[in-house]
């Protein structure tokens, strides 16, 4: 297939796109002082700019291109990881959202401290940071390195991640998580747009007929739940170990959950993770499906992860082909100025503890300046070996499903059991991990073949019995962290001064209802 090839007017748009998000940023910084304005935006954030960053980190290039990759190669099944975000979201502001925001914490791994102790929080911290950087920022970087090479074959996989990770690394030292999430909003808008292009300019290539695409598909690819014993995602691993990865990426992930600490109030936190429950409900259609289609007008692409782009190129004209295309690279940024900003405040907040150095904030935004670069330089590094995986979106899940399953037992066991322990959290942390390590070795060596969705069920129903068990030895927590760390009915009421129609409960029963009207659709 003939190499893809941009117009002098898309590299103009490209170029000056590029040169407004890295105005806003700097622009930004101008106001950015402390450690709280780097890390938490001043906790000034409305819940419009909350919802569209939290989008548009989550969709990035890593989904957008991992989605439409999958999807290419087999099917809408891989958006179940989509709709499934509406569903955490709306736990999430029901049941989460209040006890991070009043316990006024800067890192999630500080709640854990707060609900638990010291212990908990340290564990918790090293494994985000370890994710922030070798998961997350690696796999935007290797997404972004596609997209370039796709266009020049003759840029280094390496020279280009380390492009990109200079170009976001720049802007957020300079203004930390408020120009993270005002670019955000910009790329949102410009992914939405975008994405909308090139599905109704798919969508057209089968003269919008969506029988021709049934009849040119096989049911499969078309359908949400897969057989069990289906290689890429049978449904018990929807139903057990897609819920899990959920929870801890919207839940427990520092570089997401960090806009919501930043909120002005806990009423703007719990609008703006509902409203990216909203935005996340098109996705199926905007950049799954066309993965798909793409299969009927565009067969025998040798690379999955390259179908976006090449639509991109193929189906749009000059100008709107560079848009689209300055949108996916804002949205590579979007992504790594995330994830580096996060990695900065873990470190900072959690080990180097600046507030008992006795820091000034001045000093303290410094450091977390110079954490940047470091991560930055580091995830650029690491992202080259990527290539060895199978495809982008399986690194990305598959990595995860070790990873978080003892978190998620750790967190909902904190939030909901109130006599939930230390003793058993930190066994729970330790003892899973030492589960997930050993179902991995079982894994590498093909005795164990389940898929990694369904691992992740299993390594969090055995977390779960490590906590209950120790729990039993455990001392019983104190007074204050079950009054102010775990749930009570009282924090689901409405909020007496606000009207019916901003009642973020009537949201979230609207928000589930759309989403099990998608699943039964495309079951």
């Amino acid at each position: 297939m003939q190499t893809p090839t941009l117009s002098n007017a898309d590299l103009a748009i490209v170029a000056a796109y590029l040169v407004v998000v890295m105005a806003i940023g700097f622009g930004v910084a101008r106001r950015t002082r402390s450690g709280t304005d780097l890390f938490l935006a001043g906790r000034r954030l409305g819940w419009v700019p909350i919802g569209l960053s939290l989008f548009a980190s989550n969709i990035s290039s890593t989904t957008l291109v991992g989605l439409s990759g999958a999807a290419y190669t087999w099917g809408i099944a891989v958006s179940n990881y989509e709709w499934m975000a509406g569903i955490i979201l709306v736990l999430f502001a029901l049941f989460v959202i209040p006890y991070y925001l009043n316990a006024r914490i800067t890192t999630v791994p500080e709640f854990l401290e707060r609900r638990f102790d010291r212990r908990s929080r340290l564990y918790f911290s090293a494994l985000t940071l370890f994710s922030n950087i070798v998961v997350d920022t690696a796999g935007t970087l290797f997404a972004g390195a596609l997209v370039i090479q796709l266009f020049y074959p003759e840029v280094g996989l390496f020279s280009a991640c380390l492009a990109l990770a200079l170009v976001a690394g720049v802007y957020t030292a300079a203004g930390g998580l408020a120009a993270v999430v005002y670019t955000d909003v910009l790329q949102a808008i410009v992914l939405l747009i975008g994405s909308t292009l090139v599905a109704w300019l798919s969508f057209a290539e089968l003269d919008f007929s969506w029988t021709r695409l049934v009849d040119a598909t096989p049911p499969q690819q078309l359908s949400l739940m897969l057989p069990l014993d289906d290689p890429n995602l049978p449904w018990l691993g929807t139903l057990t170990g897609v819920p899990i990865l959920g929870f801890y990426f919207w839940c427990t992930n520092q570089f997401i959950v960090q806009r919501v600490l930043g909120a002005r109030s806990v009423a703007h936190a719990r609008w703006g993770a509902l409203f990216a429950g909203f935005l996340k409900l098109p996705v199926l259609y905007l950049m799954v499906l066309p993965g798909v289609m793409a299969t009927v007008f565009l067969p025998g692409l040798d690379n999955g992860d390259a179908v976006f782009p090449t639509l991109v190129t193929t189906l749009l004209p000059a100008g709107l082909a560079g848009l689209v295309l300055a949108g996916l690279l804002a949205a590579i940024m979007s992504s790594i100025d995330s994830t580096l900003n996060s990695a900065s405040t873990l470190l900072t907040m959690d080990f180097l503890r600046p507030h008992e150095r006795g820091w000034s904030e001045t000093r303290t935004a410094w450091t977390g300046r110079a954490l940047i670069v470091a991560f930055m330089l580091l995830a650029a590094l690491i992202s080259p070996l990527i290539a060895n995986f199978q495809g982008l979106f399986h690194y990305l899940q598959s990595a995860l499903a070790y990873l978080v399953p003892p978190v998620v037992v750790v967190f909902v066991g904190g939030l909901f059991w109130r006599r939930a322990n230390a003793r058993a959290a930190f066994a729970t942390l330790l003892g899973g991990h030492l589960v997930s390590a050993v179902l991995f070795g079982l894994s590498l060596a093909d005795v164990l073949t389940l898929h990694f969705t369904v691992v992740a069920g299993v390594s969090a129903l055995l977390s779960t019995l490590i906590m209950v068990t120790v729990n039993r030895g455990g001392d019983a927590p104190g007074t204050d962290q079950v009054a102010h760390f775990t749930f009570h009915a009282a924090g689901m009421r409405r909020d007496v001064a606000l009207s019916w129609w901003q009642d973020y409960r009537l949201y979230a029963a609207v928000l589930l209802v759309l989403t099990a009207a998608i699943v039964t659709l495309h079951w």
